[in-house]
């Protein structure tokens, strides 16, 4: 059948009994947390005028991007969770696999283009606000965005004309890989293949060249200057590496589950679903922490806009 004409079954849940109701609690306390977190960072960028700086806009765009991310996930997560039903239409199968992989791709770029803002403000900060103007960071925010969105569009046009002959996805939520390998003839999935690849050069082997450039030249700057110099990048290397490390962590997992099935099979049930929306669950709720605890000026902010009471006191 064409892949547009009946329902995706869900296979990665499992009969926990009432143990899903303490599931429930805990995945609606932490998308709620992940919402205000994220929302209130988001607002404190927007009402502080000292925070219109590159970095905090690229930082924002982040925290849209984890919103977007977990909204695309948790919902569906919770009613399938407490439901015996676990069916997906396919239209809405489609929506969450295109929400997610833009979401992934987005991620990633962002925390490349992050990363070489850091090589400029530290290795050329004379030259900083004049290469860094506000127009560029539009700019490069936008780029960010429509890339993710036109190459999974095309991406996943070349999914949805596949003829599936299986309807079993095994995982908790939709993925594009595990439905081109319900395609009922490898040669049709070839196409697909051939722009996956040149997807992961684009999303994955650019940003990481980016990445890597950028920390090199930071490293080298940061060991031929002064104690004070070197505690500066730190502070703002800091957050950003754990960041980018959680999150190329969640990725592996996450691929790994995917492509190799040998190395999982043994592990239980309950952590084989954690560790398949690792990526989507913890990096959206680490990036405020990290970047609102670690950044003083962030730090700071909150305390001047939020209520008495409402950010912690350190």
């Amino acid at each position: 059948m064409n892949s547009t004409q009946f329902t995706f079954i869900l296979a990665g849940y499992s009969d926990i009994g009432h143990l899903k109701y303490l599931y429930f609690i805990i995945l609606t306390v932490l998308y709620v947390s992940i919402v205000f977190a994220n929302t209130v960072l988001i607002v404190v960028i927007c009402m502080e005028r000292s925070l219109h700086e590159p970095m905090y806009l690229f930082l924002c765009s982040l925290f849209v991007n984890d919103l977007y991310g977990t909204t695309g996930l948790f919902p569906a997560l919770m009613t399938h969770l407490v439901s015996d039903d676990h069916t997906v239409s396919t239209g809405y199968c489609y929506i969450q696999i295109f929400v997610l992989y833009t979401y992934g791709s987005t991620e990633f770029i962002n925390l490349a283009v992050m990363s070489y803002d850091r090589y400029l403000a530290i290795c050329y900060p004379l030259q900083y606000n004049v290469i860094m103007t506000p127009s560029k960071v539009c700019i490069l925010i936008c780029v960010i965005w429509l890339y993710s969105f036109v190459k999974f569009t095309i991406q996943l046009s070349l999914t949805i004309r596949l003829r599936l002959c299986g309807n079993v996805i095994d995982k908790v939520y939709c993925d594009n890989y595990l439905v081109v390998k319900l395609a009922c003839s490898t040669s049709d999935t070839t196409v697909n293949n051939i722009s996956g690849l040149c997807g992961i050069v684009l999303t994955v082997a650019v940003p990481l060249i980016t990445i890597v450039f950028s920390y090199i030249k930071i490293l080298t700057i940061c060991l031929k200057s002064c104690i004070e110099t070197r505690q500066k990048a730190f502070s703002t290397c800091s957050p950003h590496l754990a960041s980018l490390l959680n999150f190329s962590f969640g990725c592996f997992l996450t691929l790994l589950q995917s492509r190799f099935d040998s190395p999982m099979r043994n592990v239980p049930t309950v952590l084989h679903t954690f560790l398949s929306v690792y990526y989507l669950m913890c990096q959206p709720l680490l990036n405020p922490i990290v970047y609102g605890v670690r950044m003083a000026k962030i730090r700071q902010a909150c305390k001047n806009i939020l209520p008495v009471g409402l950010y912690p006191k350190t």
